[in-house]
């Protein structure tokens, strides 16, 4: 296929209810999402890089300015065999995996939709539905967070992950196992924790506690760029320490199960660059016997529908952090809203490509800057 036009929309959308982790307190989301057009189809993609450098240090800023004078330029104009082929050529460009995974799934989407087949069967996907949890931000106080549990589980989300960071951990979970003894729970501390001595104010020591709270995992305790000192912490832990922010590529998750850093990996595409990599992390896992399992980035319908259409593989063992569209969004960009099935699912879409469509009229409300790319060498900006 060859590519003759990509729009870059830059978007601004509220949250239903703030999301507060370890590194801040956001009340809206931002986000790239892209068009790419070739023989007469359009597939869009979402690059799901942040305002801000907290969770990575790609931006919409960062993503916006490689997949404008890098990344876009490299396919525009040229004939493409499929995604890989995308990732060969952008394999010159070092890091930036949020840029790269935005337009390599515009690039699944169209490949889908030449093939007439959906983006689940191009995967390899076997399941109809996909067994999804919901992540809970940081509340004022242990009653609070057991309350807004609560309300999800009345929803009927049947796995919790609870967001903890130093001072807000212990005491919080176990207000949330007290109040619900059986439910599947876990937490995330997205790298608010390291190995220093017991006492200090974000020693790892402080999560001991949690191993006889039944948890399903604990992610990330430790440092982003970290392997060696998770492999030291998780002999300390019963309970299955998860990584998230530390796998960039199948090669950081071949090296964290050599070394025994953790017992599960959170799948995140945006954060390993693509579906590509994603699938093939996967494979790696599930050849070893690791469960893995599909996290979230507050996505729009374009990235929720690509997650469902991953989180299909048999590998993905663990419920998703991929949740309802109205968990995050009043409004979405694509006319179709994801639901929760009464057993804790999500259906995954069956249409060509991402089996979804823009709302252009929602796309038009949120974009707060518009790029368009053309071959040879045009461009509008507004």
């Amino acid at each position: 296929m060859k590519i003759d036009r990509v729009t870059l929309y830059h978007l601004r959308m509220s949250l239903c209810t703030p999301f507060e982790t370890s590194f801040g307190r956001i009340h809206e989301r931002e986000c790239i999402l892209l068009a790419v057009r070739a023989e007469g189809l359009t597939g869009y993609g979402e690059c799901v890089a942040d305002r801000d450098p907290g969770y990575a240090y790609e931006t919409v800023g960062t993503a916006w300015h490689i997949l404008r004078d890098f990344l876009v330029p490299a396919v525009m104009g040229q004939e493409l065999t499929g995604p890989a082929d995308f990732q060969a050529r952008a394999a010159r460009v070092r890091g930036h995996n949020m840029a790269k995974a935005g337009l390599e799934l515009a690039l699944w989407d169209l490949a889908g939709q030449r093939a007439g087949r959906s983006l689940r069967d191009l995967l390899g996907g076997a399941r109809e539905r996909v067994e999804v949890g919901v992540s809970v931000g940081i509340q004022p106080s242990p009653d609070a967070l057991a309350e807004t549990v609560d309300g999800y589980l009345a929803q009927g989300y049947g796995r919790i992950k609870i967001k903890i960071k130093p001072g807000h951990d212990v005491v919080e979970t176990r207000a949330v196992r007290r109040a619900f003894p059986d439910i599947r729970l876990q937490v995330d501390a997205n790298s608010a924790y390291a190995l220093v001595p017991a006492g200090a104010p974000a020693s790892a020591d402080a999560l001991l506690p949690l191993d006889d709270l039944n948890l399903l995992l604990i992610e990330q305790p430790l440092a982003e760029d970290d392997l060696w000192d998770h492999s030291r912490l998780q002999r300390r832990f019963r309970t299955p320490l998860c990584l998230d922010e530390s796998i960039h590529a199948v090669r950081h998750a071949r090296q964290a199960l050599e070394m025994a850093a953790c017992r599960v990996i959170n799948i995140k595409p945006g954060r390993v660059g693509g579906l590509g990599e994603a699938v093939a992390i996967h494979d790696l896992c599930r050849a070893a016997g690791v469960p893995v399992w599909c996290g979230g980035m507050l996505e729009t319908g374009v990235g929720r529908a690509a997650n469902l259409a991953l989180a299909s593989l048999p590998g993905f063992t663990l419920p998703g952090d991929i949740s309802a569209s109205d968990r995050y969004y009043a409004q979405d960009i694509t006319h179709e809203s994801f639901t929760l099935n009464p057993d804790s699912t999500i259906t995954v879409p069956t249409a060509p490509g991402l089996g979804v469509t823009v709302d252009t009229a929602a796309l038009a409300r949120f974009t707060v800057a518009e790029l368009a790319l053309e071959a040879p060498h045009t461009a509008r900006h507004r």
